[in-house]
This record gives C-alpha cells, structure tokens and sequence, in this order.
C-alpha cells in the first residue's frame, strides 16, 4: 500500500524513536527527529540504564525493516535464568524449549546503532534541540534554548510522541477535555552496578544466563555485555528496614552486600563507588488514553503506556506499537485518522496488560523465586507443559517466544494459575507431582467451563 509523502516530525531519538523513523522512511516520509538530549554516540553512558531483554516481539518489529540480523551481533542469547539463593549452590532455570532465549543487549550500545541506521535511510536528527510545546491541530512544534526564552516555530503534517513517560506531546494532551491519564510509582528503586570483565576478557559468571540473587523485598540481577563485563542492577525499597535510604556510607554498603550477595562481593571491583556515584532512579507505570489526536499526532511507546522493567519488555511493547501500526498502515494507505483509531483501539488493552504482567513478576521474582512451593508448582507446570505442548504455553512463554497478544497472555495466565493453585492443594502433592493422577486432573480442570480465559 503506497501513501502520499508525509513532512513529519517524530520527537525522542531512543529506541523506539529511532525505530519508528525507519519504519516512517521506509514508506516515503521526510522524517526529523528531535531530541533535547545530546547525540547519545558522543556521551560516556551514564549509569542509569537497565541492560534491555530483547524477544521475541522486537526481534519480528526489527526483521520488519530487515535490520535484526545487524542487530543480533550487538546482543548475546540468555537461554536459562541462574538462580543465586543463600545457602543453596547455585541453580538454573531454562526459559523455555531448546533454542528458545531472550538477548542481553546494552541499551547505549543499541542506541547508538539504531541512530546510525536511521542516518543511514535518510533520517534527518536535530540534538540538543529541546520540544516545549505542540500545536496539536497545526501538528506544529515549538523549539528553543530555555523555556521563557525565543522559540522556533516548526509546521509538519503529523507529529509522533516518542519521549518517554514523561512526554513533552502527552502533557500537551493531558490539557484536552476527557484525556484519561495515571502514573503510579513503585516505592522501589534501582540503581546500576557493574561485575567488571576477568583480566583476559571474559565473563566471571555463565555469560548465557540472567543471572537473579532473590532477597525477598529486594534484588540483584546481572546482564551480560560483550565486553566481558555484567550490567548488575539492585532493586530496593527507597524507604523501610533494608533499603537505599539506610545505606549512607561505604562502610554500610560494603557490610549490606557482605551478608546479602557475599558472591557478588568477590567479583565487583569498584562496588561501593558505583553504590554512591550511580544515582538511584525510580520507576512508574504511567497510562493514558486516548493516544491519538485526530490524523495529526499520535503517541507510542513509554509516552503512552510506562511500564515497570520486570517482564523485560517495556522496549519490546513500543517495538511491537510500531509493528502493529505498520501493519494497519498497509490496510488503510493514506487514511490517517482510520489507521491512529485502529492503532490506539488495539494497542492500548495490550499496554495495560503488560503492564499488569510486570508488576506481578516483580513479586514473583523477589520473593517467589526462592520459594519451595513455587518452585514446585512451576516444575509442574513445565512437566505438564511438555507433555502437552499444545494445551498448556506458560505465561512467561506466551509473553517471550510468541507474538500472541498480550491481553491473551494474562487471561489464559490467569486461567492457568486458578487450575494450579487445585493442584497445589492435593494430598501429597510433593512426591507425586509427576504422576498420571496429577495430569489427568489437569487435564479435567482445563476442560471445565470455569477455568476457561
């Protein structure tokens, strides 16, 4: 389907920005992207960065522009979660079938490439060039230095909001009579450490693992990078017993991590300087509705739907926004107004749904991951699983390594946790957990009426 060349701006150079810009040329546009950041290829990374878990939804939006081939060699395939409880050895846990994995990739390094490639098609990058205001009916943009100071006036046929969950186009929005907004902020935060690289260069952990240290009310993870090195990053509450607040001097970090991560301690060099030098970032859900306005503007990615990072795909949901408006662009050609009501309708259940999802699997990694009955039921589950592959995809499966949608992936998850948690409560449940008993009772809840999604 051809459409007539759009003038059009897209606002925010990260991932999905960037993306969004190649998919835009790639259909004829003269595309600008602005951005009050510096170009992120001159700038030291800042140590607010969570590593990024590509899957199999960015991989599809990616092959899509035919570029995921030049992406695969900035990422290193995890295949399995490596578990680090106190007191136990450490374990593994496979994602899912053979051959199935998420990527580790570093943001920057990503970053950096996606800019390149949309240079490359013909995408026009205007940094250190600040939005302060749209004029939504006029798809007109507002530029300058300081916000009281002059401004440059900018007038292109459509705008895309792709600056983050703290949207400059959202706020303008947001002023519209019946816009529905929330952001909800997790007493949580995260901060960025690093497991430097062994002095020859390699991994001192499983480089193909995410690696988890579960504690409860916090955590540690580990990414890999391909210079050797993990990006490690603690979640913790900000307030309350253990948390960042009561973690003041080196001496206090060092004697934290001592009695929570004592493997940590031995392979990060520079921990307590990290601890006070990286800041700590906090995170929100944030939702809104509607994401379009008329055929002039439309948002995507974290502007329209934040997430918190604990299903790895915050990333991946903006990369599938464009997936799927690309999709409805080949349906409607040049009908804007058709193809950002159609984008918006299936997009937003979608966003809340994982949204939903990543909250729940930030309880479930902190604390359910070292819990022997969890532990169990999922090991029911995958038994099941593999001996059923066609009635049973678990939920972390269905968000992962499928392109089905995610409002499916939380009905039938829902589903599927009402019929273990009968399962977990029969007699004995620990030492006939593989028996023909337990499947043919799975097998008979999945047929009752009242366990269907």
């Amino acid at each position: 389907m051809t459409q007539a060349p759009r003038n059009i701006a897209i606002i925010g150079s990260g991932l999905v920005g960037s993306l969004l810009a190649i998919y835009l040329k790639r259909l004829g546009h003269s595309i600008t992207v602005f951005d009050r950041r510096p170009d992120i290829r001159n700038v030291e990374f800042s140590g607010r960065s969570i590593n990024l878990a590509m899957s199999n939804r960015g991989w599809k939006a990616l092959d899509g522009v035919g570029i995921a081939d030049e992406i695969k060699k900035i990422a290193i395939p995890l295949d399995k979660r490596a578990m680090h409880v106190i007191g136990k050895p450490e374990y593994y846990q496979k994602y899912g079938k053979d051959g199935e994995a998420i990527w580790s990739i570093s943001r920057g390094v990503l970053n950096r490439k996606m800019i390149d490639l949309a240079e490359t098609a013909g995408v026009q990058f205007r940094f250190e060039e600040k939005v302060w205001d749209i004029d939504l009916p006029e798809a007109k943009i507002y530029t300058g230095e300081t916000e009281k100071g002059a401004w440059q006036a900018y007038h292109f046929d459509m705008v895309f909001g792709c600056d983050g969950a703290f949207s400059r186009v959202r706020h303008k929005m947001q002023r519209r009579s019946r816009f529905d907004y929330s952001q909800d902020f997790i007493d949580v935060g995260y901060k960025e450490l690093t497991i430097p690289p062994n002095k020859d260069g390699s991994h001192k952990l499983d480089k193909h693992s995410f690696h988890i240290w579960p504690r409860g009310k916090f955590m540690l993870i580990a990414m890999p990078n391909l210079d050797g090195s993990f990006t490690c990053t603690l979640f913790m509450p900000f307030e309350g017993g253990v948390s960042f607040e009561n973690i003041r001097t080196e001496q206090e970090a060092k004697a934290f991590f001592t009695t929570y991560f004592p493997n940590v301690m031995q392979v990060m060099d520079n921990l307590s300087r990290d601890f006070f030098k990286n800041p700590t970032s906090a995170m929100v859900t944030m939702k809104c509705y509607p994401w379009t306005y008329w055929d002039k503007v439309a948002l995507v990615g974290d502007s329209a739907h934040a997430i918190v990072p604990f299903y790895g795909q915050g990333m991946n949901a903006g990369f599938e926004d464009i997936y799927a408006l690309n999709r409805i662009v080949q349906r409607y050609g040049d009908d804007w107004e058709s193809i950002f009501r159609e984008y918006q309708t299936e997009r937003k259940p979608n966003a809340d749904a994982i949204a939903e999802l990543s909250y729940r699997n930030f309880i479930e990694m902190s604390s359910k991951t070292a819990d022997p009955g969890f532990l169990l039921q999922k090991k029911i589950e995958k038994h099941f699983a593999a001996k059923h592959p066609e009635k049973w995809i678990p939920t972390y499966s269905r968000v992962t390594f499928s392109d089905r949608p995610y409002t499916e992936a939380l009905a039938v998850g829902d589903a599927q946790e009402k019929i273990m948690q009968e399962i977990m409560q029969l007699p004995e449940i620990a030492s006939k957990w593989d028996s023909k008993e337990v499947e043919e009772r799975m097998l008979e809840l999945l047929r009752s009426p009242h366990f269907l999604p």
